[in-house]
């Protein structure tokens, strides 16, 4: 079987209609310039999201007879990404449709690895294809692609804003500290050791004297989850084993992936599992990574009893919680 490429002839098809900008200068010139107009309107487009995202504030509404009020922020942004899109598409589309080569072509079949002097045909075809797509003569439709898809690319990276600021240092700054109280989420109740039987969960928080106008973010950052095993079970080194009291241990609530809550235990396994991205941690091992996307264990807390027999922490989280990111060292 031939491994050329060849023009399919078949007296069973109809004749091939060649378009009028394959024989005709003028069309080809005024399709050209069809192309590079599309490509202009996608570039307004981009340029309308990012005016509408920067210029616009939020709380401007404008009356549209078929519509009615909508807002002017929202309404410029979508109708923005919207002509970007579609005019680009459109462009590349009328381009391949009217100037591109148009000729029909058959590959037969070939072995995987094709020889050398095949694999040296196919990249000079692809120069030639190249070549007869006319992007390096028609200069217009080049730069207005260009443009076009430079300014689409801002897009994107326009709206990475809306992720918010890098938390810096907040994620150091927790209510825990020497000496702080370990109480019950909800009910803001004190805990002994004694409240918590082998196999046993509770969510806590640390006591604070305003409880009913704790901050969202604090209550983000401070959630505990404190489990008790048996002491034999604990695969720990000496500081970390220091760190529990009687067989419970205490870590962020906060999965060091992305920030999302911890709260699946498996009591079987001794396991803590993520829910949205099936991080697990091992408590045995100081909730060391086994699965998932995680890169390092969660925070443990250091706690201890006070002369009343409640748990309090003796220190706050040695490390940041929650997730990692690019300025944090993730070991």
């Amino acid at each position: 079987m031939s491994n050329e490429i060849e023009a399919i002839k078949d007296p069973g098809l109809p004749a091939h209609v060649h378009r009028k900008a394959d024989h005709d200068p003028v069309a080809a010139k005024r399709a050209e310039r069809q192309v590079a107009i599309l490509f202009g309107i996608s570039a307004l487009g981009t340029l309308l999201l990012i005016f509408s995202y920067s210029f616009i504030p939020d709380d401007v509404f404008i009356f549209i007879p078929v519509m009615g009020e909508q807002n002017a922020h929202q309404l410029g942004l979508g109708l923005g990404m919207a002509i970007s899109l579609f005019f680009i598409g459109m462009g590349a589309i009328h381009w391949a449709k009217t100037l591109m080569p148009d000729q029909e072509v058959i590959a037969h079949r070939h072995e995987f690895r094709s020889p050398d002097s095949d694999r040296k045909e196919f990249v000079q075809a692809v120069k030639d294809g190249a070549g007869a797509a006319g992007l390096g003569r028609r200069s217009l439709i080049k730069r207005s692609l260009g443009a076009a898809l430079g300014l689409s690319a801002l897009s994107p990276i326009l709206l990475l804003r809306d992720l918010g600021p890098l938390p810096g240092n907040e994620l150091e700054k927790t209510t825990w500290k020497a000496g702080t109280h370990l109480v019950t989420d909800p009910g803001n109740r004190r805990i002994k050791a004694s409240d918590l039987e082998v196999g046993a969960v509770a969510q806590v928080l640390p006591e604070i004297e305003d409880p009913e106008h704790r901050h969202l973010s604090d209550i983000a950052k401070d959630a505990v989850l404190l489990i008790r095993l048996r002491p034999d079970e604990f695969n720990l080194d000496a500081d970390r084993l220091a760190m529990t009291h009687e067989g419970i241990i205490a870590f962020s609530k906060i999965c060091s992936h992305m920030g999302c809550a911890v709260a699946l235990y498996e009591q079987q396994t001794k396991h803590l599992l993520c829910p949205c991205h099936q991080s697990t941690f091992d408590v045995t091992r100081a909730a060391k990574v086994i699965f998932g996307p995680a890169a390092r264990p969660l925070p443990q807390l250091d706690i201890t009893v006070d002369g009343e027999g409640y748990l309090v922490a003796r220190n706050p989280f040695s490390e940041p919680v929650g997730p990692s990111f690019w300025e944090r060292d993730s070991r």
